[in-house]
């Protein structure tokens, strides 16, 4: 039973809401009213024309006196389709609440004059003013059309008296008529203001519990912020703290190293190891300090002209030996010789990055590294026959912190890699993206796309080529 009222109370709400403006909704106080208003004159001339047919049975026929109250019962409803079209609000109001009195006064000269049982409506007058209009001074203005239509009244009462067209025992029956469409009115309009009262409380209550969430979310957003602000300084204090003696854990090794047989001394293995783990240990406090600036927004762009082969050949001679230590064939397309401006830097970290990453999760497989230029967007693509990568880790390949097991299917241990969230970083600070295509077992294919900007030469030796 509540929920079939909640779906009546739906639809009704829905149907009053069709005739409103969009210009009347901006205030909640005016919606109100507009809503009390339509509702009022979509369903009031129904107890209206309750009364007006009792007046017709009651004197056996219809006179020219009842088609006057008929039709002004009636003209209540193109009240709201007039609303719809002219959003004229305070104006029609006024009017209908002229219109309701000179139907209480019309139906109290033809029907028992001062003791007709019509005049009880009048008191439905200042409440409908209440329910209507928002503003005091169209208050004062009911009020002063209730005086002048009283007076109205009173001068025709002197002047010509009442008619008594219905006997004593036909307008008991009307009073009693009368009272209950009035009852039923009244009732019906304190119900619906107070269910428009509870929606927009509970609505009120609604904004203020978003409002609450939006203001726990922006503390929180300052929260992380100052976290991510901290951890920055952090780290870049701690890692200057930490390179110091990395570098001389280092230096010392290599000043140990020299003058030792690499096939017969023990101690060069013993110190070799020692310098790789210093050179392992500061590359990671290098990438914990560049991921930090990135999350931070304090990385830079450092652009510079190069010779964009010469920089592809040297990775290709350095990571050579990296990659045939686990079995793998390395193979190394031919790069453009052209000159490019672009963070040479940050590039060549990237690309070591993926070739690193190939080189852990490859054994006995190849290698493929290949460049290209086109429409001033530097291709650069690292493949792999390794492990590959399965389809529901992909998403999360390039978030920092994760488990080995989520960047690649690997058994090669728990250590922190850093790699590939950094070159998708760095990728996004250049202006590029960073794609990977890959299937579990059969190896991954990692393409990095960033805009590059040609000098002026090769620029138009690109174009002529394309043309021809």
């Amino acid at each position: 039973m509540q929920n079939s009222l909640k779906i009546l109370a739906a639809r009704v709400n829905s149907a009053v809401d069709w005739f409103i403006p969009e210009k009347l909704k901006s205030s909640p106080d005016l919606l109100q009213g507009v809503r009390m208003f339509l509702f009022s004159h979509l369903f009031g001339p129904f107890l209206g024309h309750t009364i007006s047919f009792s007046m017709l049975y009651i004197q056996g026929g219809a006179d020219l006196s009842w088609w006057i109250f008929f039709l002004a019962v009636t003209a209540f409803w193109p009240f709201p389709f007039v609303l719809r079209v002219t959003g004229w609000y305070v104006p029609l109001a006024l009017l209908s609440i002229q219109n309701l009195m000179f139907c209480v006064f019309w139906g109290c000269y033809q029907y028992g004059g001062v003791s007709s049982p019509i005049l009880p409506w009048l008191v439905t007058v200042p409440l409908l003013a209440f329910f209507y209009l928002p503003e005091r001074k169209t208050r004062i203005i009911v009020s002063l059309l209730i005086v002048a239509n009283l007076s109205v009244f009173y001068a025709i009462y002197c002047a010509l008296g009442f008619r008594e067209t219905v006997p004593l025992e036909g307008l008991a029956v009307l009073g009693l008529i009368s009272t209950f469409c009035a009852s039923v009115y009244v009732s019906m309009m304190a119900l619906f203001y107070a269910n428009i009262v509870s929606s927009q409380a509970e609505l009120e209550q609604e904004v203020e519990r978003h409002k609450a969430t939006a203001r726990q979310l922006r503390e929180a957003t300052k929260q992380v912020e100052r976290a991510m602000l901290a951890k920055s300084e952090f780290l870049a204090k701690m890692s200057h703290e930490l390179r110091n003696p990395l570098n001389s854990i280092i230096g010392y090794s290599e000043i140990l190293i020299e003058g030792l047989d690499p096939t017969k001394d023990q101690k060069y293995r013993d110190l070799t190891s020692i310098r790789s783990a210093g050179h392992r240990l500061l590359e990671l406090i290098n990438d914990l300090l560049d991921l930090s600036k990135l999350e931070a927004g304090k990385m830079e762009l450092d652009a510079d002209r190069i010779q964009f082969k010469e920089l592809f050949d040297e990775l290709a001679v350095k990571w050579g030996p990296t990659v045939a230590e686990s079995g793998n064939k390395f193979k190394v397309e031919p790069a453009p010789a052209m000159e490019i401006i672009c963070d040479a830097p940050k590039l060549r970290r990237v690309i070591e990055n993926l070739l690193s990453n190939a080189a852990k999760f490859t054994k006995d497989g190849r290698i493929l590294m290949a460049a290209s230029i086109e429409a001033n967007v530097l291709t650069v693509a690292v493949e792999d026959t390794g492990l590959g990568i399965a389809e529901s880790q992909i998403e999360g390949l390039f978030e920092t912190f994760g488990n080995s097991d989520q960047e690649t299917a690997s058994n090669y241990g728990d250590d922190v890699r850093l790699g590939l969230p950094l070159a998708h970083r760095y990728c996004r600070l250049m202006g590029g993206e960073l794609s990977v295509k890959s299937k579990l077992g059969l190896g991954s294919r990692f393409i990095l796309r960033i805009p590059v900007q040609l000098v002026a030469d090769d620029a138009k030796r690109l174009r002529m080529g394309r043309a021809a």
